[in-house]
């Protein structure tokens, strides 16, 4: 990646500062300027109208919207070219209904509309010039419908590789990447891949070697997946998990010749109605940027759950003030921090149950526990709080 690639950043999703009013905007948009990091949105769903209601007929106020607020608030911008118009998966022409929403924003576009997709991404691309990372559909939606299966990686690869030339002809400096794939895991399974943590399912493992054999080129690597268990199980814990994260990059990097390996999105929580307090939330979070950092990954986008009002746990900012929230400060500190080009260095504590990311100035360290501890860190003593998270100079 380009020198002082920021690795950190965030997902816009169905509510984010645009959609409040223009002051709320502007003070979220102030704050995210004082700490430039990635912001990524999509052309269709999460947060923006379909884009080409008719074969003919552009729409583009929503992405207008959302890449006027990344500009403003200094962030790096991506486009996630997904999802597709109506007309394109054998529904009707015309703006997209209430129904069509929940039931099909979701669906494939049929295999004779992939040209009309791969159109429709270069006029995207055509359009917003100053947008120079294009990452392609998301988690094979519509190519991979039941993952005890083989995904439809044949298809996607065809449509990728269609948008891929449409883009690049329009945008030769265009940045590609693929195949923005989930890394399933189980408890147990055939796989070559697999840790304490548990085993990554084999049809992800396959549909990705596919896309990277027959791809028609890229410019680097989208994955995303959770720590758990497609089970909501935790293996071993809910910390030792995380290493999941870490064993998916060094596969990944392995197999690509050290491609730049980004996540396009990443969970660490059950979601099975399992609620932690926020000070455990965020413990785990830090821990999983650990990880990312520690394995080499180029980029890491959080899927950030914004919402209009609200207690809004794992939020950026407040849905009232637009203030910026604990979770917003921790992807803040870490782009400032931990940039792709850092050079980290060794630091241990003598209680492994607080871990430490360091670079030559600064480091965090984060306590797994529930309980106080007292560890020596860096040569210093140091005291953490149940679940704290502690920034320190060297």
């Amino acid at each position: 990646m380009e020198a002082g690639w920021p690795r950190w950043g965030f997902t816009h999703t169905g509510v984010s500062a645009n959609n409040i009013t223009p002051r709320f905007e502007q003070t979220v948009a102030d704050r995210l300027s004082r700490t430039p990091m990635l912001q990524n949105q999509h052309i269709m769903g999460f947060g923006a109208l379909n884009p080409q209601p008719y074969p003919k007929e552009f729409y583009w106020e929503d992405l207008d919207s959302r890449t006027n607020l990344m500009k403003e608030s200094g962030g790096k911008q991506i486009i996630t070219l997904c999802c597709a118009p109506d007309w394109m998966k054998g529904g009707p022409e015309g703006p997209t209904e209430d129904s069509a929403w929940d039931e099909h924003l979701e669906d494939a576009p049929y295999p004779r509309h992939f040209d009309d997709f791969a159109k429709l991404s270069a006029a995207v691309a055509e359009k917003y010039r100053d947008v120079e990372y294009f990452m392609v559909w998301n988690e094979f939606k519509g190519f991979w419908k039941d993952h005890s299966k083989p995904a439809d990686y044949k298809g996607y690869t065809e449509m990728y590789n269609k948008v891929y030339d449409a883009v690049k002809a329009v945008r030769p400096d265009a940045k590609i990447g693929g195949p923005y794939l989930g890394f399933d895991s189980n408890k147990t399974g055939k796989s070559e891949l697999r840790g304490p943590w548990g085993v990554v399912n084999q049809n992800a493992l396959d549909a990705f070697e596919y896309w990277y054999a027959n791809k028609k080129g890229a410019d680097f690597i989208v994955v995303d997946g959770a720590s758990l268990t497609d089970a909501h199980e935790m293996l071993p814990d809910e910390f030792g998990a995380l290493g999941k994260f870490s064993a998916v990059t060094s596969w990944l990097r392995e197999r690509t010749d050290d491609m730049p390996i980004w996540w396009s999105e990443w969970y660490f929580v059950p979601e099975d109605g399992t609620t932690w307090p926020e000070p455990k939330r965020l413990a785990v979070q830090a821990a999983s940027m650990m990880e990312f950092a520690k394995s080499g990954a180029a980029t890491a986008l959080y899927w950030n759950p914004q919402a209009k009002e609200g207690a809004c746990q794992g939020c950026m900012w407040d849905p009232k003030t637009g203030a910026e929230l604990p979770t917003g400060r921790l992807v803040s500190d870490f782009a400032t921090w931990f940039p792709a080009d850092v050079r980290l260095e060794e630091v241990a504590s003598a209680d492994p149950a607080v871990r430490v990311l360091a670079q030559p100035e600064r480091m965090v360290m984060v306590n797994t526990t529930g309980g106080k501890v007292t560890t020596t860190v860096d040569g210093d003593e140091v005291a953490l709080g149940p679940y704290e998270i502690k920034w320190s100079d060297r």
